[in-house]
């Protein structure tokens, strides 16, 4: 049986198209409607980048309270596998689901380029199809995106091998802590990363390496749901 995705869909959402897109590749995918109240059944959710909301009040800060995101925190205390891409990553944060917070670029402007990605851990349901090192070509676009942690937390996170994914030597044109470009919580069911590796899906795109952490998701699925052991 295929791997279900879910991608909920804010007012003001702008990615979720190319994610579901995307996720369609490595399994069925759907588009839950931010006033759901369940999750129809899927394995993954995958929360969009682009923008929700319009990112008034703060970037990421209005979802968390509609009763989608309601639904994907019990998914996510469940055990269920959780993905949150560029905007995704900061409605995690903002929602609790994931440790530290996203900041403006320290260039203060909004900037759009092609990523070098090092992975960092592979024993985890996101990264397991990568090899440890291996450099990722993934678009990068935003302008909240410089990830930030307290220096207790930063310990934390990189002790526990909570760092998936790293911005190669030169490319962390953000400023983000430690080149930090994704992170997931220590359970290690959910996962947010600035980059857009929904739009590196294709060859033709210039990468296809991003359909790495797709297929990742696609196959651990099955194994996720309730396990309490992510890796």
């Amino acid at each position: 049986m295929a791997t279900r995705f879910g991608i909920p869909q804010f007012p003001g959402s702008c990615d979720e198209v190319d994610t579901l897109l995307a996720a369609n590749r490595v399994g069925d995918a759907e588009l839950l409607w931010h006033k759901d109240k369940d999750l129809k059944g899927v394995d993954v959710v995958i929360v969009p980048g682009g923008f929700s909301y319009g990112d008034y009040l703060r970037v990421g800060a209005i979802p968390p309270f509609s009763p989608v995101m309601q639904a994907v925190a019990e998914h996510a205390k469940a055990g269920g596998l959780v993905l949150g891409i560029c905007n995704g990553f900061q409605v995690l944060t903002e929602a609790g689901l994931l440790p530290g917070a996203l900041l403006p670029n320290v260039n203060l402007a909004f900037t759009c380029r092609q990523v070098d990605l090092t992975v960092e851990n592979t024993e985890t349901p996101f990264t397991h199809e990568c090899t440890p090192g291996e450099t990722l070509s993934i678009p990068a676009k935003h302008t909240t995106g410089r990830y930030f942690a307290p220096p207790e937390i930063l310990d934390d996170i990189e002790s526990n091998g909570q760092v998936l994914l790293r911005y190669a030597e030169g490319h962390n044109f953000n400023g983000s802590l430690n080149d930090i470009a994704g992170v997931c919580n220590a359970a290690r069911n959910v996962f947010g990363l600035m980059p857009h590796p929904e739009h590196a899906v294709d060859p033709l795109t210039g990468s296809d390496d991003g359909l790495k952490l797709f297929h990742s998701l696609a196959s651990a699925a099955p194994m996720a749901l309730g396990s309490g052991d992510m890796t």
